[in-house]
Protein backbone atom coordinates (compact mmCIF):
# COMPACT_ATOMS: atom_id res chain seq x y z
CA UNK A 1 0.00 0.00 0.00
CA UNK A 2 1.43 3.27 -0.96
CA UNK A 3 0.69 6.07 1.50
CA UNK A 4 1.00 10.07 1.37
CA UNK A 5 0.66 12.16 3.62
CA UNK A 6 0.30 15.69 2.74
CA UNK A 7 -0.39 19.62 3.46
CA UNK A 8 -0.33 23.18 1.86
CA UNK A 9 1.71 25.46 4.00
CA UNK A 10 0.70 29.15 4.35
CA UNK A 11 4.68 29.55 3.62
CA UNK A 12 7.62 27.49 2.73
CA UNK A 13 9.38 28.14 6.01
CA UNK A 14 6.55 26.27 7.77
CA UNK A 15 6.53 22.31 8.32
CA UNK A 16 3.49 20.14 9.56
CA UNK A 17 3.81 18.75 12.31
CA UNK A 18 0.71 16.56 12.52
CA UNK A 19 1.10 14.54 9.14
CA UNK A 20 4.86 13.52 10.84
CA UNK A 21 2.91 12.51 14.09
CA UNK A 22 0.73 10.54 11.72
CA UNK A 23 3.84 9.24 9.69
CA UNK A 24 6.15 8.20 13.01
CA UNK A 25 2.56 6.09 14.62
CA UNK A 26 1.88 4.71 11.83
CA UNK A 27 5.13 3.03 11.55
CA UNK A 28 6.24 0.37 11.17
CA UNK A 29 3.60 -1.32 9.90
CA UNK A 30 2.84 1.42 7.28
CA UNK A 31 5.77 3.68 5.91
CA UNK A 32 3.90 6.92 4.39
CA UNK A 33 5.69 9.23 2.67
CA UNK A 34 5.75 13.05 3.46
CA UNK A 35 4.76 15.48 1.21
CA UNK A 36 4.24 19.60 1.79
CA UNK A 37 3.41 22.53 -0.39
CA UNK A 38 2.56 25.88 -0.17
CA UNK A 39 -1.02 27.21 -0.93
CA UNK A 40 0.66 29.95 -3.50
CA UNK A 41 2.15 26.67 -5.72
CA UNK A 42 -0.45 26.32 -8.90
CA UNK A 43 -2.79 23.49 -8.09
CA UNK A 44 -2.13 21.68 -11.40
CA UNK A 45 2.04 21.01 -9.63
CA UNK A 46 0.67 19.96 -6.63
CA UNK A 47 -1.42 17.55 -8.25
CA UNK A 48 1.06 16.19 -11.03
CA UNK A 49 3.15 15.48 -8.02
CA UNK A 50 1.05 13.58 -6.16
CA UNK A 51 -0.06 11.30 -8.85
CA UNK A 52 3.35 10.75 -10.21
CA UNK A 53 3.76 9.12 -6.42
CA UNK A 54 1.31 6.42 -7.23
CA UNK A 55 -0.66 6.49 -4.00
CA UNK A 56 -3.13 4.05 -2.31
CA UNK A 57 -4.34 6.37 -0.30
CA UNK A 58 -3.51 10.35 0.51
CA UNK A 59 -3.91 12.09 3.55
CA UNK A 60 -5.21 15.85 3.85
CA UNK A 61 -4.14 17.81 6.95
CA UNK A 62 -6.76 20.87 6.84
CA UNK A 63 -6.45 24.30 8.66
CA UNK A 64 -8.38 27.70 7.42
CA UNK A 65 -5.57 29.13 5.59
CA UNK A 66 -5.36 25.66 3.09
CA UNK A 67 -9.08 24.28 2.72
CA UNK A 68 -10.24 26.45 -0.42
CA UNK A 69 -7.04 25.37 -2.06
CA UNK A 70 -7.15 21.41 -0.95
CA UNK A 71 -10.28 20.94 -2.10
CA UNK A 72 -9.44 22.05 -5.74
CA UNK A 73 -6.65 19.82 -5.33
CA UNK A 74 -8.50 17.03 -4.15
CA UNK A 75 -10.82 17.46 -7.10
CA UNK A 76 -8.60 17.22 -9.49
CA UNK A 77 -6.93 14.21 -8.16
CA UNK A 78 -10.74 12.22 -8.04
CA UNK A 79 -10.91 13.07 -11.75
CA UNK A 80 -7.80 11.58 -12.54
CA UNK A 81 -8.19 8.22 -10.02
CA UNK A 82 -11.28 7.73 -8.86
CA UNK A 83 -9.71 4.48 -6.96
CA UNK A 84 -7.27 7.22 -4.41
CA UNK A 85 -8.76 7.02 -1.33
CA UNK A 86 -8.70 10.73 0.21
CA UNK A 87 -8.45 11.33 3.54
CA UNK A 88 -8.82 14.55 5.82
CA UNK A 89 -8.29 15.08 8.88
CA UNK A 90 -7.26 18.39 10.70
CA UNK A 91 -9.09 21.26 12.81
CA UNK A 92 -10.52 22.67 9.89
CA UNK A 93 -13.09 19.33 9.24
CA UNK A 94 -13.40 18.31 12.67
CA UNK A 95 -16.47 20.19 12.80
CA UNK A 96 -19.61 20.39 10.82
CA UNK A 97 -18.88 16.59 9.75
CA UNK A 98 -21.72 15.70 8.20
CA UNK A 99 -21.46 19.01 6.13
CA UNK A 100 -18.23 18.74 5.02
CA UNK A 101 -19.05 15.49 4.00
CA UNK A 102 -22.35 16.75 1.85
CA UNK A 103 -20.47 19.59 0.66
CA UNK A 104 -17.73 17.52 -0.74
CA UNK A 105 -18.48 14.70 -2.18
CA UNK A 106 -14.57 14.05 -3.18
CA UNK A 107 -13.78 13.64 0.68
CA UNK A 108 -13.79 9.88 1.25
CA UNK A 109 -13.00 9.48 5.23
CA UNK A 110 -12.79 12.67 7.56
CA UNK A 111 -10.77 11.74 10.79
CA UNK A 112 -12.08 13.85 13.60
CA UNK A 113 -9.98 15.25 16.26
CA UNK A 114 -6.85 13.64 17.01
CA UNK A 115 -5.51 11.16 14.06
CA UNK A 116 -2.62 9.21 15.11
CA UNK A 117 -4.84 5.84 16.17
CA UNK A 118 -7.54 6.60 14.23
CA UNK A 119 -5.31 6.76 10.78
CA UNK A 120 -3.75 3.19 11.48
CA UNK A 121 -6.75 1.76 12.36
CA UNK A 122 -8.10 3.17 8.92
CA UNK A 123 -5.39 1.89 7.16
CA UNK A 124 -5.60 -1.42 8.24
CA UNK A 125 -9.37 -1.08 7.57
CA UNK A 126 -8.08 -0.26 4.14
CA UNK A 127 -5.66 -3.29 3.97
CA UNK A 128 -8.81 -5.74 4.52
CA UNK A 129 -11.32 -4.64 2.09
CA UNK A 130 -11.57 -0.76 3.07
CA UNK A 131 -13.86 -2.10 5.75
CA UNK A 132 -13.64 1.31 7.78
CA UNK A 133 -16.59 0.15 10.71
CA UNK A 134 -14.87 -0.39 13.85
CA UNK A 135 -12.83 2.45 13.38
CA UNK A 136 -13.79 5.22 15.81
CA UNK A 137 -13.59 8.85 15.38
CA UNK A 138 -13.97 9.01 11.47
CA UNK A 139 -16.66 9.65 9.14
CA UNK A 140 -17.09 7.97 5.66
CA UNK A 141 -19.14 6.79 2.94
CA UNK A 142 -20.33 3.11 2.35
CA UNK A 143 -23.14 1.81 0.26
CA UNK A 144 -25.65 2.94 2.85
CA UNK A 145 -24.42 6.80 2.58
CA UNK A 146 -22.75 8.75 4.80
CA UNK A 147 -21.59 6.67 8.10
CA UNK A 148 -20.42 8.78 11.68
CA UNK A 149 -18.46 6.26 13.95
CA UNK A 150 -18.36 6.79 17.87
CA UNK A 151 -16.20 9.23 18.94
CA UNK A 152 -12.11 7.90 19.99
CA UNK A 153 -11.25 8.22 23.15
CA UNK A 154 -8.37 10.52 23.84
CA UNK A 155 -4.69 9.57 23.44
CA UNK A 156 -1.83 8.89 26.17
CA UNK A 157 0.69 11.79 24.70
CA UNK A 158 3.68 10.15 26.48
CA UNK A 159 2.93 6.80 24.63
CA UNK A 160 3.19 8.85 21.01
CA UNK A 161 6.49 8.48 19.29
CA UNK A 162 8.69 11.12 18.33
CA UNK A 163 7.70 12.83 14.88
CA UNK A 164 11.31 14.22 14.52
CA UNK A 165 13.69 11.40 13.32
CA UNK A 166 13.11 10.95 9.73
CA UNK A 167 16.41 11.46 7.41
CA UNK A 168 14.54 12.98 4.85
CA UNK A 169 13.71 15.63 7.30
CA UNK A 170 17.61 16.83 8.50
CA UNK A 171 18.71 18.52 5.75
CA UNK A 172 15.80 21.10 5.94
CA UNK A 173 15.93 21.95 9.71
CA UNK A 174 17.90 24.85 9.67
CA UNK A 175 15.86 26.34 6.80
CA UNK A 176 12.59 26.15 8.16
CA UNK A 177 10.51 26.62 11.44
CA UNK A 178 9.97 23.64 13.57
CA UNK A 179 7.13 23.17 15.51
CA UNK A 180 7.27 21.33 18.95
CA UNK A 181 4.11 20.47 20.91
CA UNK A 182 4.64 19.51 24.86
CA UNK A 183 1.03 19.34 25.74
CA UNK A 184 -2.41 19.15 23.98
CA UNK A 185 -5.52 21.62 25.25
CA UNK A 186 -5.87 24.94 26.78
CA UNK A 187 -7.51 25.18 30.53
CA UNK A 188 -9.18 28.50 29.12
CA UNK A 189 -13.00 28.63 27.86
CA UNK A 190 -12.53 31.32 25.09
CA UNK A 191 -15.53 31.58 23.01
CA UNK A 192 -13.58 32.51 19.99
CA UNK A 193 -11.20 29.36 20.00
CA UNK A 194 -11.23 26.13 19.14
CA UNK A 195 -8.57 25.18 21.84
CA UNK A 196 -11.66 25.84 24.10
CA UNK A 197 -13.75 22.86 22.75
CA UNK A 198 -11.14 19.97 24.10
CA UNK A 199 -11.42 20.32 27.91
CA UNK A 200 -8.70 19.85 30.14
CA UNK A 201 -4.04 20.25 29.22
CA UNK A 202 -2.94 16.65 28.66
CA UNK A 203 1.24 16.61 28.30
CA UNK A 204 3.67 14.71 26.42
CA UNK A 205 6.68 12.89 28.04
CA UNK A 206 9.36 15.51 29.20
CA UNK A 207 12.05 13.93 28.84
CA UNK A 208 11.65 12.96 25.10
CA UNK A 209 10.89 16.40 24.31
CA UNK A 210 13.67 17.08 25.70
CA UNK A 211 15.91 14.27 23.73
CA UNK A 212 14.06 15.51 20.56
CA UNK A 213 14.94 19.49 21.33
CA UNK A 214 18.68 18.32 21.80
CA UNK A 215 18.20 16.37 18.39
CA UNK A 216 16.94 19.61 16.22
CA UNK A 217 19.45 21.27 17.56
CA UNK A 218 22.43 18.85 16.77
CA UNK A 219 21.13 18.83 13.27
CA UNK A 220 20.56 22.60 12.42
CA UNK A 221 17.06 23.40 13.43
CA UNK A 222 17.23 27.89 14.25
CA UNK A 223 13.87 28.89 15.24
CA UNK A 224 11.47 25.84 17.65
CA UNK A 225 7.90 27.19 18.01
CA UNK A 226 6.16 25.67 20.95
CA UNK A 227 2.76 25.10 19.91
CA UNK A 228 1.23 24.49 23.33
CA UNK A 229 -1.70 27.02 23.88
CA UNK A 230 -0.45 28.01 27.25
CA UNK A 231 3.35 27.17 27.86
CA UNK A 232 3.32 28.68 31.17
CA UNK A 233 -0.01 27.12 32.68
CA UNK A 234 2.15 24.90 34.97
CA UNK A 235 4.79 27.17 37.02
CA UNK A 236 7.00 24.12 37.33
CA UNK A 237 7.13 22.86 34.12
CA UNK A 238 7.63 26.09 32.69
CA UNK A 239 10.73 26.56 34.61
CA UNK A 240 11.65 23.23 34.13
CA UNK A 241 12.06 23.96 30.46
CA UNK A 242 13.09 27.18 30.60
CA UNK A 243 15.89 25.89 32.74
CA UNK A 244 16.77 23.45 30.29
CA UNK A 245 16.77 25.43 27.23
CA UNK A 246 18.97 27.76 28.39
CA UNK A 247 21.40 25.28 30.14
CA UNK A 248 21.44 23.11 26.98
CA UNK A 249 20.89 25.68 23.99
CA UNK A 250 23.03 25.93 20.98
CA UNK A 251 24.15 28.96 19.49
CA UNK A 252 22.14 30.72 16.80
CA UNK A 253 18.49 28.78 18.21
CA UNK A 254 15.78 31.10 18.90
CA UNK A 255 12.33 29.67 20.82
CA UNK A 256 8.78 30.83 20.07
CA UNK A 257 6.40 30.43 22.86
CA UNK A 258 2.42 31.44 23.25
CA UNK A 259 2.05 32.45 27.14
CA UNK A 260 -0.88 33.74 28.92
CA UNK A 261 0.87 36.88 30.70
CA UNK A 262 -1.50 37.89 33.54
CA UNK A 263 -0.41 34.18 35.44
CA UNK A 264 3.53 34.18 34.98
CA UNK A 265 4.83 34.70 38.09
CA UNK A 266 6.71 37.83 39.10
CA UNK A 267 10.22 35.81 40.10
CA UNK A 268 9.77 33.59 36.44
CA UNK A 269 10.09 36.43 34.75
CA UNK A 270 13.13 37.54 36.99
CA UNK A 271 14.61 34.49 36.77
CA UNK A 272 14.37 34.84 32.93
CA UNK A 273 15.72 38.36 33.06
CA UNK A 274 19.14 37.29 34.96
CA UNK A 275 19.67 33.57 33.57
CA UNK A 276 18.49 34.13 29.51
CA UNK A 277 20.82 35.18 27.35
CA UNK A 278 19.62 37.56 25.11
CA UNK A 279 17.33 36.38 22.02
CA UNK A 280 17.17 33.34 22.96
CA UNK A 281 13.16 33.43 23.90
CA UNK A 282 10.20 34.97 21.95
CA UNK A 283 6.84 35.47 23.57
CA UNK A 284 3.59 35.56 21.89
CA UNK A 285 0.62 36.91 24.34
CA UNK A 286 -2.81 37.37 23.07
CA UNK A 287 -4.44 40.19 24.58
CA UNK A 288 -7.25 40.04 22.20
CA UNK A 289 -9.30 42.68 24.44
CA UNK A 290 -9.12 45.02 27.21
CA UNK A 291 -12.76 45.42 27.22
CA UNK A 292 -13.68 43.71 30.33
CA UNK A 293 -17.40 43.20 29.65
CA UNK A 294 -16.54 42.05 25.96
CA UNK A 295 -13.92 39.37 28.04
CA UNK A 296 -16.44 38.00 30.12
CA UNK A 297 -18.86 37.38 27.09
CA UNK A 298 -16.33 35.10 25.36
CA UNK A 299 -15.73 33.63 28.88
CA UNK A 300 -11.75 34.82 28.42
CA UNK A 301 -10.61 35.65 32.20
CA UNK A 302 -7.74 37.92 31.95
CA UNK A 303 -6.28 40.59 34.54
CA UNK A 304 -4.67 43.34 32.69
CA UNK A 305 -3.30 45.00 35.46
CA UNK A 306 -1.02 42.09 35.84
CA UNK A 307 -0.93 41.47 32.32
CA UNK A 308 0.82 44.39 31.62
CA UNK A 309 2.95 44.40 34.69
CA UNK A 310 4.31 40.94 32.83
CA UNK A 311 4.96 42.57 29.69
CA UNK A 312 6.26 45.60 31.20
CA UNK A 313 8.78 43.58 33.53
CA UNK A 314 10.33 41.18 30.56
CA UNK A 315 10.73 44.46 28.12
CA UNK A 316 12.54 46.19 31.35
CA UNK A 317 14.86 42.99 31.46
CA UNK A 318 15.81 43.56 27.23
CA UNK A 319 16.08 40.11 26.80
CA UNK A 320 12.93 38.82 25.16
CA UNK A 321 10.67 40.49 22.20
CA UNK A 322 7.20 40.05 22.59
CA UNK A 323 4.45 39.34 20.39
CA UNK A 324 1.21 40.85 21.56
CA UNK A 325 -2.08 40.15 19.67
CA UNK A 326 -5.38 41.90 19.46
CA UNK A 327 -8.71 40.80 17.74
CA UNK A 328 -11.12 43.75 16.35
CA UNK A 329 -14.60 42.59 16.29
CA UNK A 330 -15.41 40.62 19.39
CA UNK A 331 -18.71 40.72 20.78
CA UNK A 332 -19.50 44.36 22.20
CA UNK A 333 -16.40 45.74 21.11
CA UNK A 334 -17.37 48.98 18.80
CA UNK A 335 -14.54 51.30 17.17
CA UNK A 336 -14.73 53.46 20.15
CA UNK A 337 -13.81 50.24 22.83
CA UNK A 338 -11.45 48.95 20.24
CA UNK A 339 -9.17 52.27 19.72
CA UNK A 340 -9.18 52.16 23.39
CA UNK A 341 -7.64 48.66 23.41
CA UNK A 342 -5.26 49.73 21.06
CA UNK A 343 -3.96 52.42 23.02
CA UNK A 344 -3.73 50.04 26.04
CA UNK A 345 -1.81 47.71 24.52
CA UNK A 346 0.76 50.30 22.53
CA UNK A 347 1.33 52.08 25.73
CA UNK A 348 3.47 49.08 26.44
CA UNK A 349 5.32 49.45 23.02
CA UNK A 350 6.05 45.69 21.88
CA UNK A 351 8.44 44.66 19.90
CA UNK A 352 5.48 43.14 17.65
CA UNK A 353 1.49 44.24 18.15
CA UNK A 354 -0.62 41.92 15.84
CA UNK A 355 -3.94 43.51 14.71
CA UNK A 356 -6.21 40.56 13.61
CA UNK A 357 -9.89 40.63 12.92
CA UNK A 358 -12.59 38.14 14.48
CA UNK A 359 -12.83 34.50 12.62
CA UNK A 360 -15.48 32.62 13.26
CA UNK A 361 -14.55 29.39 13.31
CA UNK A 362 -16.07 26.26 13.70
CA UNK A 363 -17.27 24.16 16.48
CA UNK A 364 -16.32 27.75 18.58
CA UNK A 365 -18.99 28.64 20.76
CA UNK A 366 -18.76 32.30 19.21
CA UNK A 367 -19.68 30.76 15.76
CA UNK A 368 -23.11 28.74 17.53
CA UNK A 369 -24.09 32.00 18.86
CA UNK A 370 -23.56 34.38 16.23
CA UNK A 371 -27.00 35.61 16.27
CA UNK A 372 -27.21 36.70 18.97
CA UNK A 373 -24.70 39.94 17.95
CA UNK A 374 -25.85 40.01 14.90
CA UNK A 375 -22.82 38.65 13.17
CA UNK A 376 -22.09 38.57 9.63
CA UNK A 377 -19.27 36.64 8.44
CA UNK A 378 -17.57 35.19 5.41
CA UNK A 379 -19.45 32.03 4.38
CA UNK A 380 -16.05 30.13 3.64
CA UNK A 381 -12.51 29.91 5.18
CA UNK A 382 -11.44 32.00 7.10
CA UNK A 383 -14.83 33.06 8.18
CA UNK A 384 -13.59 36.71 8.87
CA UNK A 385 -16.73 38.83 10.41
CA UNK A 386 -17.96 41.81 7.84
CA UNK A 387 -19.89 43.11 10.75
CA UNK A 388 -22.00 43.01 13.90
CA UNK A 389 -24.82 44.81 15.95
CA UNK A 390 -21.81 47.66 17.20
CA UNK A 391 -18.89 47.19 14.40
CA UNK A 392 -20.27 47.68 10.97
CA UNK A 393 -18.21 46.60 8.15
CA UNK A 394 -16.66 50.87 7.23
CA UNK A 395 -15.48 50.24 10.78
CA UNK A 396 -13.77 47.25 9.72
CA UNK A 397 -12.23 48.76 6.51
CA UNK A 398 -10.91 51.87 8.79
CA UNK A 399 -9.47 49.27 11.26
CA UNK A 400 -7.64 47.61 8.68
CA UNK A 401 -6.30 50.72 7.47
CA UNK A 402 -4.50 50.80 11.05
CA UNK A 403 -3.57 47.70 10.35
CA UNK A 404 -1.56 48.31 6.71
CA UNK A 405 0.80 50.97 8.42
CA UNK A 406 0.98 49.52 12.09
CA UNK A 407 3.25 46.58 10.11
CA UNK A 408 5.04 48.38 8.03
CA UNK A 409 6.31 51.56 10.24
CA UNK A 410 5.99 49.79 14.27
CA UNK A 411 6.33 45.92 13.55
CA UNK A 412 9.11 46.19 10.87
CA UNK A 413 10.90 48.83 12.95
CA UNK A 414 12.08 51.06 10.70
CA UNK A 415 11.58 54.43 11.97
CA UNK A 416 11.05 53.64 16.19
CA UNK A 417 12.23 57.25 16.88
CA UNK A 418 9.64 59.02 14.23
CA UNK A 419 6.43 56.83 15.41
CA UNK A 420 7.52 57.47 18.98
CA UNK A 421 7.68 61.29 18.56
CA UNK A 422 4.50 61.52 16.68
CA UNK A 423 2.38 59.35 18.66
CA UNK A 424 3.20 60.92 22.11
CA UNK A 425 3.61 65.06 21.20
CA UNK A 426 1.95 65.18 17.62
CA UNK A 427 -1.18 63.24 17.57
CA UNK A 428 -3.53 62.83 20.34
CA UNK A 429 -2.55 58.84 20.58
CA UNK A 430 -1.16 55.80 18.99
CA UNK A 431 -3.87 55.02 17.37
CA UNK A 432 -4.71 57.90 16.13
CA UNK A 433 -1.88 58.27 14.27
CA UNK A 434 -1.66 54.86 12.78
CA UNK A 435 -6.10 55.33 11.77
CA UNK A 436 -5.21 58.71 10.34
CA UNK A 437 -2.29 57.83 8.16
CA UNK A 438 -3.57 54.43 7.36
CA UNK A 439 -6.49 56.13 5.85
CA UNK A 440 -4.29 58.77 4.05
CA UNK A 441 -2.61 55.61 2.53
CA UNK A 442 -5.37 54.02 1.73
CA UNK A 443 -6.63 57.09 -0.21
CA UNK A 444 -3.55 57.42 -2.20
CA UNK A 445 -3.84 53.94 -3.76
CA UNK A 446 -0.96 52.83 -1.52
CA UNK A 447 -1.78 49.90 -0.48
CA UNK A 448 -2.17 48.70 -4.06
CA UNK A 449 1.70 49.04 -4.93
CA UNK A 450 5.08 48.02 -3.43
CA UNK A 451 7.44 50.14 -2.22
CA UNK A 452 10.82 50.23 -1.01
CA UNK A 453 12.71 51.79 2.26
CA UNK A 454 12.63 55.09 0.69
CA UNK A 455 8.99 54.96 -0.56
CA UNK A 456 8.08 54.42 3.22
CA UNK A 457 10.41 57.60 4.56
CA UNK A 458 9.10 60.11 1.03
CA UNK A 459 5.26 58.90 1.95
CA UNK A 460 5.22 59.61 5.59
CA UNK A 461 6.94 62.79 5.19
CA UNK A 462 3.92 63.72 2.45
CA UNK A 463 1.32 62.85 5.21
CA UNK A 464 2.53 64.77 7.43
CA UNK A 465 3.74 68.00 5.18
CA UNK A 466 -0.04 67.67 3.81
CA UNK A 467 -1.81 67.74 7.02
CA UNK A 468 0.53 70.72 8.33
CA UNK A 469 1.95 69.26 11.89
CA UNK A 470 3.89 71.36 14.44
CA UNK A 471 7.39 70.56 15.04
CA UNK A 472 8.59 69.37 11.16
CA UNK A 473 11.96 70.06 11.89
CA UNK A 474 12.30 67.87 14.64
CA UNK A 475 10.28 64.60 12.71
CA UNK A 476 12.49 65.12 9.69
CA UNK A 477 15.60 65.06 11.70
CA UNK A 478 14.27 61.81 13.60
CA UNK A 479 13.19 60.18 9.96
CA UNK A 480 16.98 61.20 8.80
CA UNK A 481 18.14 59.50 12.12
CA UNK A 482 16.27 56.40 11.60
CA UNK A 483 16.72 55.89 8.26
CA UNK A 484 20.92 56.41 8.29
CA UNK A 485 20.70 54.25 11.76
CA UNK A 486 19.63 50.98 9.60
CA UNK A 487 21.94 51.90 6.39
CA UNK A 488 24.85 48.72 6.23
CA UNK A 489 26.30 50.53 3.83
CA UNK A 490 26.43 54.22 2.43
CA UNK A 491 22.98 55.25 0.93
CA UNK A 492 23.57 56.37 -3.34
CA UNK A 493 20.71 58.51 -2.68
CA UNK A 494 18.76 59.28 0.43
CA UNK A 495 14.96 60.04 0.18
CA UNK A 496 15.28 63.48 1.32
CA UNK A 497 17.71 65.96 -0.63
CA UNK A 498 20.30 67.11 0.77
CA UNK A 499 20.63 70.23 2.87
CA UNK A 500 23.84 71.80 1.69
CA UNK A 501 25.43 71.63 -2.08
CA UNK A 502 28.93 69.86 -2.87
CA UNK A 503 30.30 72.99 -2.38
CA UNK A 504 29.30 73.40 1.10
CA UNK A 505 30.12 69.72 2.34
CA UNK A 506 33.20 69.89 0.80
CA UNK A 507 34.21 73.22 2.99
CA UNK A 508 33.37 71.44 5.81
CA UNK A 509 34.52 68.13 4.96
CA UNK A 510 38.06 70.06 4.83
CA UNK A 511 36.94 71.87 8.38
CA UNK A 512 37.07 67.97 9.80
CA UNK A 513 40.25 67.31 8.37
CA UNK A 514 41.87 70.25 9.58
CA UNK A 515 40.48 69.67 13.31
CA UNK A 516 39.14 66.42 13.53
CA UNK A 517 39.10 67.00 17.45
CA UNK A 518 35.71 68.86 17.32
CA UNK A 519 34.06 65.70 16.43
CA UNK A 520 35.26 63.71 19.39
CA UNK A 521 38.05 61.30 20.96
CA UNK A 522 36.00 58.14 18.98
CA UNK A 523 36.01 60.27 15.60
CA UNK A 524 39.57 61.08 16.06
CA UNK A 525 40.79 56.90 16.93
CA UNK A 526 39.04 56.46 13.51
CA UNK A 527 42.00 57.81 11.89
CA UNK A 528 40.26 58.90 8.37
CA UNK A 529 41.68 60.17 5.53
CA UNK A 530 40.35 62.35 2.75
CA UNK A 531 39.96 59.66 0.81
CA UNK A 532 37.59 57.35 3.58
CA UNK A 533 35.61 60.71 4.22
CA UNK A 534 34.27 61.06 1.31
CA UNK A 535 33.80 57.44 0.13
CA UNK A 536 32.20 56.15 3.66
CA UNK A 537 30.97 59.03 5.34
CA UNK A 538 27.73 61.27 4.67
CA UNK A 539 27.03 64.62 6.03
CA UNK A 540 24.05 65.96 6.74
CA UNK A 541 22.33 69.12 8.86
CA UNK A 542 19.69 68.10 11.50
CA UNK A 543 17.86 70.31 14.00
CA UNK A 544 17.94 68.46 17.36
CA UNK A 545 20.24 67.25 19.95
CA UNK A 546 21.77 63.72 18.08
CA UNK A 547 23.45 62.81 21.35
CA UNK A 548 20.94 63.39 23.95
CA UNK A 549 18.46 61.04 21.39
CA UNK A 550 20.83 58.13 21.40
CA UNK A 551 21.67 58.37 25.19
CA UNK A 552 17.77 58.36 26.57
CA UNK A 553 15.47 59.38 23.47
CA UNK A 554 15.64 63.31 24.45
CA UNK A 555 14.94 65.50 22.26
CA UNK A 556 16.48 68.99 22.82
CA UNK A 557 16.35 71.63 19.41
CA UNK A 558 20.06 71.61 18.55
CA UNK A 559 21.37 72.57 14.85
CA UNK A 560 23.91 70.47 14.26
CA UNK A 561 25.59 69.04 11.30
CA UNK A 562 26.00 64.89 11.75
CA UNK A 563 28.46 63.07 10.30
CA UNK A 564 28.35 59.30 9.64
CA UNK A 565 30.58 56.87 9.40
CA UNK A 566 29.78 53.35 7.71
CA UNK A 567 31.58 50.51 8.41
CA UNK A 568 31.96 47.83 5.87
CA UNK A 569 33.31 45.77 8.30
CA UNK A 570 31.07 45.98 11.02
CA UNK A 571 28.29 47.02 8.53
CA UNK A 572 26.87 49.56 11.56
CA UNK A 573 27.22 53.17 11.17
CA UNK A 574 28.40 55.76 13.68
CA UNK A 575 26.92 58.82 14.23
CA UNK A 576 28.93 62.08 15.44
CA UNK A 577 27.03 65.27 15.36
CA UNK A 578 28.65 68.62 16.42
CA UNK A 579 26.93 72.09 16.44
CA UNK A 580 26.78 73.95 13.91
CA UNK A 581 28.16 77.02 15.24
CA UNK A 582 31.08 74.86 16.25
CA UNK A 583 31.88 73.65 12.72
CA UNK A 584 32.53 76.21 10.33
CA UNK A 585 34.36 76.46 7.52
CA UNK A 586 37.18 79.68 7.87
Amino acid sequence: MNIVLTTLNAKYIHTNLAIRYLKAYAQPEYDATIAEYTIKDPVINIVSDLIQKKPDVIGFSCYIWNIEETIKVIKMIKKINPDILIVVGGPEVTYDVLEWMEKVPDFDVIVIGEGEQTLKQLLAGFSNGRDFSEVHGIAYRNEGGIQLNPQRNKLDLKDLPSPYRFEEDADHLSKRVTYVETSRGCPFSCQFCLSSIEVGVRYFDREKIKDDIRYLMANGAKTIKFVDRTFNISRSYAMEMFRFLIDEHLPGTVFQFEITADIMRPEVIAFLNEEAPAGLFRFEIGVQSTNDYTNELVMRKQNFDKLKRTVTMVKEGGKIDQHLDLIAGLPEEDYHSFKKTFNDVFAMRPEELQLGFLKMLRGTGLRLRAADHDYVYMDHSPYEILGNNVLDFNDIIKIKQVEDVLEKYWNDHRMDNTVEFLVTKVFPSPFDFFQEFGSYWETKGWSRIGHQLEDLFKRLYQFLQEKGVEHIEQIVSLMKYDYLASMKYKPRKPWWELSSDKKQRSDLYREIIKNPGALGQEFMNLKLNEKDLYKHTLLEDITINLDLLIKDGTIEDSPSHILVYFDSKSEKPQFFSIKKEDLKPA
